[in-house]
């Protein structure tokens, strides 16, 4: 039986994920409240339009928070990781 490569401390931190997990809501909801994704004018295409911008918002966060974002995700990973040490 093999050991997987997280339980042997090889792979991806489980603190950092969620740490850029939240930094990935946070900025999804600043680009909501900037209007990204919103159409303008009296023709949009309804809920389904909103709903597909919202996933559109969300893959613009991951990639921000992907690439190193606005710092959230290291503040919020370094305290995790103090509280984890102690």
């Amino acid at each position: 039986m093999e050991i997987s490569s997280v339980s042997r401390g090889v792979g991806p931190d489980p603190l950092r994920q969620a740490a850029t997990r939240l930094e990935t809501g946070f900025l999804s909801e600043m680009l909501k409240a900037a209007g990204l994704g919103e159409t303008p004018g009296a023709f949009g295409g309804g809920a389904g339009e909103e709903q597909f911008a919202s996933l559109l918002r969300h893959e613009h966060a991951k990639a921000l928070a992907a690439q190193g974002g606005i710092g959230l995700a290291e503040s919020i990973y370094n305290t995790l990781k103090e509280q984890n040490d102690v």
